[in-house]
């Protein structure tokens, strides 16, 4: 069958976010399985997309607040109340439902519609409903988007939070409604959007790539403990400042920790042994450059890629019980903690095993194909619906 993915951005060929991870590897599967894809969507500045032979490009659109500046965030946030909608939907309005129309009667014959996340979908859904279609739900945005309402440092920002998930649980409604049959990334998830009875619904298992990682590799640590992620997102930030001030203070001094990724404006306050790096050249190399990876996340839905990158590369964890939300069978190598004592313990443990010479490392590529006969079998469950 012959469907078309519709998402705010189209997967790339050199995926770097957890989503264009996510939208890329779905896409692969789906292909991996017979079905012929294209793409309909707006890319991101600075990339390209994975097979433009089959990608309709809606025009280049930055959607991330922080590359923005305060003009195009102030437009943004008109649009949203002009429309009635989640700022993050109306940023899709950069073009018109007759030019979704035309773009789409340009791929031909259509057997279905696959609308990826909430963004691009719910701007035109009255144009794609037109359509049968399946829905893909990356994650609860309601849900995320009230608990970044929570942890608002002001009203103001409070308040739009507040907006954008009354907003958005209208059109996750919306969207399941319409939709033969909804993917989530994680099976709470299913519950929470009301999908969770019967063959309504499936569970996708992701992997960061198709294609199967290489196997373990030597490494020589520089850190006993690192994370990399992108920390101005409220989410990720959560997880951060929790580890900074519950799990680091109960650490030896000498423990040494290196976290990378964009900060905004400025550094947490941290002590000595906590080493901010900023972006770094190369994600993987740094990761193998630390002896343990702690996985953090406290709050959100859908599932953690870092999480499962980590796993696919065999490397030694300690994770929360959030961090594992979509991993049904971790690692022997990942020791699962939520109370701080007893995540502190664990890293300090496995550390010092690791220098004393233990090999906690192992092979990644069990996990990775556990994962893809998963993400397979649940896609075909779901698309034979459509259609």
């Amino acid at each position: 069958m012959h469907f078309v993915f519709i998402s705010s951005l189209v997967p790339v060929a050199a995926p770097a976010s957890g989503y264009d991870i996510a939208n890329r590897v779905i896409v692969d599967a789906i292909r991996l399985i017979g079905h012929q894809v294209s793409v309909l969507g707006f890319l991101q500045p600075g990339h390209q997309p994975a097979t433009p032979e089959h990608t309709r490009v809606l025009g280049e659109l930055e959607v991330t607040n922080a590359r923005v500046g305060k003009l195009q965030k102030a437009l943004w946030l008109k649009d949203a109340f002009f429309h009635g909608e989640p700022v993050s939907v109306a940023k899709m309005h950069a073009v018109t439902p007759d030019d979704i129309r035309t773009a789409l009667s340009g791929f031909g014959s259509i057997d279905g519609l696959i609308l990826n996340s909430v963004q691009l979908p719910g701007a035109f859904l009255d144009v794609f409903e037109a359509w049968p279609c399946t829905f893909v739900a990356h994650n609860v945005e309601a849900r995320s988007a009230a608990d970044n309402a929570a942890n608002a440092g002001n009203w103001f920002t409070r308040h739009l939070f507040y907006r954008d998930a009354r907003l958005l649980a209208s059109l996750e409604s919306d969207l399941c409604r319409t939709s033969s049959h909804v993917f989530t990334l994680a099976e709470a998830d299913r519950l929470e959007l009301g999908v969770g009875q019967g063959d309504r619904s499936t569970v996708l298992p992701l992997v960061t790539s198709v294609t199967p990682p290489e196997g373990s590799v030597a490494r020589a640590p520089l850190y006993d403990a690192g994370m990399i992620g992108s920390w101005t997102w409220a989410a990720n930030r959560a997880g951060l400042d929790w580890f900074l001030a519950e799990i680091v203070p109960r650490l030896p001094s000498d423990f040494s920790i290196a976290i990378a990724g964009g900060l905004g404006a400025s550094p947490p306050p941290a002590p000595a042994n906590v080493t901010f790096l900023g972006r770094v050249a190369d994600a993987r190399d740094f990761v193998r450059s630390c002896r343990v990876i702690p996985l953090i996340s406290r709050t959100g839905t859908g599932v953690q890629l870092k999480t499962i990158e980590t796993f696919e590369m065999g490397l030694p964890s300690v994770a929360t019980d959030n961090a594992l939300r979509g991993i049904t069978t971790p690692p022997a190598n990942c020791t699962v903690a939520d109370d701080p004592v007893a995540f502190a313990a664990a890293l300090d443990d496995m550390v010092g095993r690791s220098r004393a010479g233990e090999q906690l490392d192992c092979d990644g590529r069990t996990f990775h194909s556990l994962q893809l006969d998963g993400l397979k079998r649940a896609l075909e469950i779901g698309l034979g619906r459509d259609g």
